[in-house]
């Protein structure tokens, strides 16, 4: 199907209803609208004129960013923004946004988006950003998984007293994330995400699918989130391990946690600053630690073991069809269970599970492409292969786990544990500075 340059039409923010909805053509006259309904904040007082720009100025960058998921369906080169005059500054960054975030899709769809993607834009100048009146508190994304858990227990610990953030359809939220809510204790925020039908029925048509950068996007609604309920920070969860490739094609590296990345963090980070308010800071507390520091910390407290979960099919849109377990079978399930092995007691271990997928010889070529013998590392969240291959390589030296059908298997095709790279495992690493006074807060029960 020819569709045509990809048209961002318009957005609107209806205050009374908390419903912000974001508008979407291709020229062909295809058209798309989505919805995202935020809860009333606690106050009943009227923005200020200085948060209001603000607001509004997250809003712009939100619906350029969470055009993506229309924008995919045919990949034209051309973008125009009708519904108000873009800025370069703002078209490069989402521009950049789009080529990144979408490698992993170009990639499965044989696409070549390498300089094809070009945002028209007009001479003018991006918004000055402002400060703004917010109280010192930080709005936390839910995961599920170990690692939002981990922040949250951190920021507990040093007296951060953290609200909660849960993105999802108008539909019960997927158990892990609820059972984490309700395990931590703490006040939750959620915001509903509707997307356009039509997307659904153009894909069924034969719109091209696949991954997004699906982070990006709901760190801007979590950010406007935080603007509309006076809180400082945006505090995620992403680890210093998300910035390595699945694989380079071409020079080009290929990220599936591209808008998990240092680099996409520092990039919203400074755009935030300039162009929305200095006043909201948005960074992962958790960037300074590799994915095995993270679930070292994650096994000294039993807390969460039953709620906690990061296999995909928890997390279906559908919630008739969500998992009620781990699936066991799956890149994020194997890792994870690799990951935890290291730390935990084994009863403890298949408790969680339900599993020992370490001694399913059906498993076998599944860890060894999460330890880099596989055409590349999955298109999932998880740690580097050079991480998994150590954290293989020590289960093979203990006496636990070394006999174990998977382990047994593998550890002839990995190099012996090299005990210095195992503990620079969990030594802090060098890209993930964080602004005080959160400084310290990994300090507390490393």
């Amino acid at each position: 199907m020819e569709a045509g340059a990809f048209i961002f039409d318009h957005y609107a923010y209806d205050r009374e209803r908390g419903v912000l909805t974001l508008s979407y053509a291709f020229e062909n006259g295809l058209a798309f609208q989505e919805t995202i309904a935020f809860p009333a904040p606690p106050s009943t007082a009227p923005l200020d004129e200085a948060t209001n720009a603000a607001l509004d100025s997250c809003f712009r960058l939100l619906f350029l960013l969470a055009g993506v998921s229309y924008y995919k369906a045919f990949v034209p080169e051309s973008l125009i923004c009708r519904a108000f005059a873009l800025d370069p500054v703002t078209a490069g960054f989402v521009e950049k946004v789009y080529r990144h975030g979408l490698g992993e899709f170009a990639y499965r769809n044989g696409l070549n988006l390498k300089d094809k993607i070009k945002i028209t834009n007009e001479v003018v100048d991006p918004t000055i950003a402002r400060p703004v009146a917010l109280n010192a508190r930080p709005l936390v994304p839910v995961g599920g998984g170990k690692d939002s858990i981990v922040t949250i227990e951190a920021l507990k610990t040093k007296g951060f007293a953290p609200v909660l953030f849960a993105l999802g359809p108008d539909a019960p939220l997927p158990a892990p994330i609820r059972d984490t809510i309700a395990a931590s204790g703490l006040p939750t925020i959620k915001v509903t995400r509707t997307i356009s039908p039509a997307l659904i029925e153009a894909n069924k048509n034969g719109a091209l699918n696949g991954h997004v950068p699906i982070t990006a996007i709901l760190s801007v609604i979590t950010m406007a989130t935080a603007l509309l309920h006076g809180l400082d920070a945006v505090v995620m969860s992403n680890e210093h391990s998300a910035d390595a490739p699945n694989l380079v094609v071409d020079g080009q590296e290929i990220n599936h946690q591209y808008s998990k990345s240092f680099a996409f963090e520092k990039d919203l980070a400074a755009y935030t600053r300039a162009h929305i308010t200095p006043s909201l800071r948005y960074f992962s507390l958790l960037r300074p630690m590799t994915e095995a520091a993270i679930a070292r910390r994650f096994a000294q407290s039993a807390a969460y073991d039953h709620v906690f979960r990061s296999c995909n099919a928890s997390f279906r849109q559908d919630a008739a069809t969500r998992a009620s377990h781990w699936c066991c079978a799956c890149p994020k399930c194997r890792f994870v269970f690799l990951a935890l092995a290291n730390f935990m007691d084994k009863e403890r271990l298949l408790g969680i599970f339900g599993a020992n997928m370490l001694d399913d010889e059906t498993q076998t070529e599944g860890f060894a492409a999460l330890c880099g013998h596989g055409t590349h590392k999955p298109f999932e969240c998880v740690g580097t292969v050079q991480e998994s291959a150590l954290l293989m390589a020590f289960l093979a030296q203990q006496e636990t786990w070394k006999n174990e059908r998977v382990v047994r298997t593998l550890a002839p095709r990995l190099p012996p544990l090299n005990k210095t790279a195992y503990q620079a495992l969990f030594a802090p690493q060098v890209a993930g500075k964080l602004p005080p006074p959160y400084d310290e807060v990994l300090d507390a029960g490393a």
